[in-house]
């Protein structure tokens, strides 16, 4: 690894296994466990620290001094951005959605935990309409960002790329041969590319999209060398992409007691849901072995919780 990247993205973390007790798995006879990816770091947690470690090696290598990248108001990918770029000597732009938030900064840095905590490291914002935002893969949008900002190296919205699927290949050791499923939540198709191309020959892996829509298969393939041993689960996105009902918050709040384990609302919750579901009709073999990756995110709960706020919902028990 780089010498000039800051000691904390070149660790090889190694997360822990933590099994799940619940009745229905017991009752299935099938284990669950949850690759804890969460606790690497606070912001720059889970698939977040795996898809930046390679970026930033190649921005590095490069001769980059500033990392630009692309998401919605209350993005992990934006305050991971920013952090990690701060660690590491960037300076950082993000484009965000939302172009009424530039109206008045101060308000906006203190009404969202979000945007707040990655101007406190160093991110200068660039705030743009819903319309515009759309046309964040073209290379006429890509040329007017430059001529703005100079030159910069551009991390994708939600960071998948080929060196992101690199990182995302070392969530997975040796000792994750023995189960028999990988199950993982999907953004953008970075992490689960990542556990296909570092799967055994023995293992299915299941990918539970956060987004409605089929377009997530090709973009997976774009990046994967195997192509029998995984399937997309697309039942449990909850109406889509930050789409979420009452069943889905007091399944989160019930698993925190249950487990001590915290979900978030937009990923992770609805993976594991989805997962239980499946074990309760019977979808897993008897006897088999289940992990699912937790891919962080937990710091978008606060955001979250202010919509439920307003909306008079029940909020998401996080500490």
């Amino acid at each position: 690894m780089h010498k000039e990247l800051n000691s904390f993205f070149t660790q090889d973390f190694i997360s822990e296994n933590q099994q799940v007790h619940l009745p229905a798995l017991e009752e299935k006879k099938v284990e669950l466990y949850i690759k804890r990816e969460d606790v690497i770091h606070p912001l720059v947690s889970g698939n977040k620290f795996r898809k930046f470690k390679y970026n930033l090696l190649e921005a590095k290598n490069q001769n980059k001094k500033v990392l630009l990248t692309f998401g919605g108001a209350f993005s992990n990918h934006i305050v991971a951005n920013a952090v990690a770029g701060n660690l590491n000597g960037f300076k950082t732009i993000g484009v965000v959605r939302g172009d009424e938030l530039a109206k008045d900064l101060e308000k906006t840095l203190a009404t969202n935990a979000t945007l707040r905590e990655a101007y406190k490291n160093g991110m200068t914002f660039e705030f743009v309409s819903r319309t515009r935002y759309r046309d964040k893969s073209k290379a006429e949008f890509i040329n007017q960002l430059k001529e703005k900002f100079g030159d910069f190296y551009l991390i994708p919205e939600g960071g998948t790329n080929e060196f992101a699927v690199q990182g995302c290949k070392e969530i997975l050791t040796r000792d994750d041969a023995n189960f028999d499923y990988i199950c993982c939540a999907i953004g953008t198709g970075g992490t689960i590319s990542g556990l296909i191309n570092a799967s055994e020959k023995h293992q299915k892996i299941i990918g539970f999209p956060a987004l409605k829509g089929d377009f997530l298969a090709e973009e997976i393939k774009k990046y994967t060398i195997k192509s029998k041993n995984w399937s997309l689960v697309n039942e449990y996105h909850f109406g889509g992409y930050a789409k979420y009902n009452d069943d889905l918050i007091r399944f989160i709040n019930d698993f925190k007691k249950q487990t001590n384990i915290q979900l978030d609302p937009i990923y992770t919750g609805k993976m594991v849901f989805g997962i239980l579901d499946l074990v309760k009709k019977g979808y897993f073999k008897k006897n088999s072995k289940i992990i699912a990756i937790h891919t962080g995110g937990l710091q978008g709960i606060a955001g979250f919780n202010q919509k439920l706020k307003q909306k008079n919902k029940a909020i998401i028990n996080y500490l």
